[in-house]
Parts: C-alpha cells; structure tokens; sequence
C-alpha cells in the first residue's frame, strides 16, 4: 500500500462519537459506582465479610431458590450485601452458626434448642434474612 500523508486520510465518521460514548460510558461507570458506595450507611462493614463467606452464603440461596442463574446469582448477592450491611461479620458467624447448630438432633443439639440466648439469635437472623431477601426479590 502506497504511503498517503495524513493530511489526505479519510477518518472514518462514526470513530469520533464512539470514542465520545465509550469515555461517557466508562464516567456513568464511575458514577454508579460512587452512588452506589455513598448510598451504603457508614455502619456497613461490607468489607470485613470474606469473599469465601459471600459465594458459599449465595451458593446456598441459588440451591434453595431455582431459577434464572444470572437473575437469581445477582439476587441472591444483592441479599447477601443487605444483611452484611446489618450485620457485623462476628455476629453472622455466630448467628449462622446457631442456626446450623440449631437441626442437630440427640442431646448435643438440645443444648442448641434449650439457650434462649441462641435462640433469639437464630431469630434474628432468621428475621434479617428474610428482610434481605425481601428487599432483593429473592422469593420461594
């Protein structure tokens, strides 16, 4: 191909504009991000949640609720976020922990059924659970 200087090269007419959305792409991007991070109360300790903690909690919400996989995966996250947002890790693990407790039959389990302390813990986590996934649309 012959050498053409770049005074005489035509440019193709749409490059420009899809340069312009890309860039407006990539800011409206940014700004949800940052609304969607302001909009978290400042209480939120989303952060102190692992990452291995979130996929088995969504996980078992995808088991326990069928459905569109994309639809439910981000529903099922977005509950998950919900009760990290009311919830500090230690107490998830606490609560979480009673309630799994909570099924084990014989007299190791009775310990679990007779505390009233524990059970009003599976209570409300039972109750925030429920809220979360109420608020994301997760239904049965």
């Amino acid at each position: 191909m012959p050498f053409i200087p770049s005074t005489h090269r035509q440019t193709h007419p749409t490059m420009p504009s899809l340069r312009k959305s890309r860039a407006l792409a990539t800011v409206r991007v940014a700004l949800a991000a940052l609304t969607f991070t302001a909009a978290l109360p400042a209480s939120a300790a989303l952060e102190e949640y692992p990452t291995s903690e979130r996929f088995i909690w969504v996980q078992a919400c995808l088991r326990e609720h069928p459905g569109g996989f994309y639809e439910m995966v981000n529903k099922c996250a977005c509950a998950f976020d919900q009760m990290a947002t009311e919830l500090k890790f230690e107490d998830y693990v606490e609560m979480s922990t009673a309630l799994n407790a909570n099924t084990i039959g014989g007299e190791r389990g009775s310990y679990i059924r007779d505390t009233e302390k524990l059970q009003d813990e599976i209570r409300r986590y039972r109750a925030v659970q429920t809220k979360a996934k109420k608020a994301c649309y997760v239904v049965r």
